[in-house]
């Protein structure tokens, strides 16, 4: 076997391999020498069937075949001779493939990209600190309560934070539209979910009204055919209702896992889990703007077929999230939706997988152990989520990647400017939010500029 490779770019290689004739016309033979015991032709018997008579109707099948198998092989071959380490499957086509000559094949591939990791000394990377105090506890409690109060009707008009069950029907003009008509909606006033100015036009109806409203698209709404378009809403009041919000008493407490009803203990589960939270979002903050500066300081090229890979990874988990059910092909959710970010934790996941190379990072069991633990806070019967972790070797493996991550990130934190800012609670939060939300644009900007 004769092996050529040549860069065609950073990341592709086109191998060129060259098979032995004899090599390929003895496997043929044999081949066609199996094919012969096992066919049945009219006016002969099985096995008997002469071998020109099985060359002239099985030679072709049978070569192609045989060739497709001797190019996989010497591929696998030509690749580990040549130390490359291919990113997804290769392109090979025959160029020579004729009886009596050496068979000549061309793979192009794509392989992992080689590079010398580039520091990201001299960035800057705010971290919030941020803690939970009473207060913080108290607002997190009262929103518990809105999460579990009870509608009851009144008699009187409608304020701000009341419930209204409703009928409506949208015109442009004098012609109602598509998708503005609904009966028996119940819509909270103050709840921010319809179109700006609606809401505020239902403050003081009374069940039994019958009122128009007015109101003006936002131009950038979903709908284009609305966007900016002024319409108007018939609508009718079928009742009022008021939120009841449930007492702070030991039937309450119990609802969220404190089952003596103790309201201390509530209020140290609560803040328990709001201290986690806060952590989670203040880490994942950090941790985010230290691979925004890793992906910066190193634009290295990322294969296409490692982004197709983890493209059709983000279609699958998009359909579970929407609950588009197993039997949903994925290939109808067009690419360009989810490239651009497949493409940041494909290079994300290069960077790190280098950081981790060079540093020599390892996660022991005992480490891997003490993030089973943490992850199972989250859940009511901690002991069961770590048992199950720990025996199932995947899952032991997702957890062993989360801790590598987090070393690799505290590496790159020790090349970085960290400056601690002083933060509330909710400031932490949304802090966090804000940066995934621009990371998200980012994205759509790309990806509109792309089309």
């Amino acid at each position: 076997m004769q092996v050529s490779v040549e860069t065609t770019s950073q990341i592709e290689r086109r191998v060129t391999v060259q098979v032995p004739s004899n090599e390929v016309d003895e496997a043929v033979a044999a081949r066609l020498k199996d094919t012969a015991k096992n066919i049945r032709l009219n006016g002969f018997r099985q096995g008997r069937v002469p071998m020109a008579v099985v060359k002239q109707r099985y030679g072709r099948d049978v070569r192609n075949e045989v060739v497709g198998e001797l190019m996989r092989q010497h591929y696998v071959r030509a690749i580990t001779e040549q130390s490359l380490n291919p990113a997804g499957y290769p392109s090979i086509e025959p160029t020579v493939n004729e009886t009596g000559k050496d068979l000549e094949f061309v793979a192009t591939l794509e392989v992992y990209p080689e590079f010398d990791l580039a520091s990201i000394e001299g960035s800057e990377i705010e971290r919030p600190v941020a803690s939970v105090n009473d207060a913080d506890i108290d607002q997190m409690i009262e929103t518990l309560r809105k999460q579990n109060a009870k509608w009851e009707v009144v008699d009187r008009a409608a304020e701000s934070g009341d419930q209204v069950k409703i009928d409506f029907k949208g015109f442009l003009g004098d012609e109602p539209f598509e998708g503005g008509e609904a009966e028996g909606h119940e819509l909270v006033l103050g709840s921010n979910s319809f179109i700006p100015g609606f809401e505020d036009q239902l403050v003081g109806v009374k069940a039994g009204d019958e009122s128009e409203i007015k109101v003006t698209f936002p131009e950038d709404y979903q709908a284009e055919h609305l966007a900016g378009q002024e319409a108007t809403f018939k609508v009718k009041v079928h009742q009022v209702n008021a939120q009841q919000l449930p007492e702070i008493d030991a039937e309450f407490v119990k609802q969220f896992g404190v089952e003596d009803g103790d309201l201390d203990k509530f209020r140290a589960e609560v803040r328990k889990n709001m201290e986690r939270e806060v952590k989670q979002a203040v880490d994942n903050r950090v941790k985010q703007q230290a691979l925004d500066a890793l992906k910066q300081a190193n634009d290295i090229p990322v294969p296409a077929s490692l982004i197709s890979q983890e493209t059709d990874a983000l279609k699958r988990q998009a359909a579970q999230q929407f609950g588009l059910g197993d039997d949903f092909d994925v290939s109808q959710l067009p690419d360009e939706l989810f490239a651009d970010q497949a493409k940041s934790r494909v290079q994300v996941g290069l960077l790190l997988a280098e950081v981790i190379k060079v540093n020599e990072l390892d996660a022991s069991d005992d480490e891997i152990k003490a993030k089973v633990e943490e992850l199972a806070q989250q859940y009511q019967q901690p002991e069961q989520v770590i048992e199950y972790y720990l025996k199932d070797e995947q899952m032991k493996n997702q957890v062993k990647s989360a801790v590598l991550e987090e070393k690799a990130v505290d590496k790159l934190l020790e090349q970085a400017q960290v400056k601690d800012v002083e933060m509330s609670y909710e400031q932490a939060l949304q802090a966090a939010q804000q940066q995934g939300a621009e990371e998200d644009a980012d994205e759509d900007e790309a990806a509109s500029q792309q089309a």
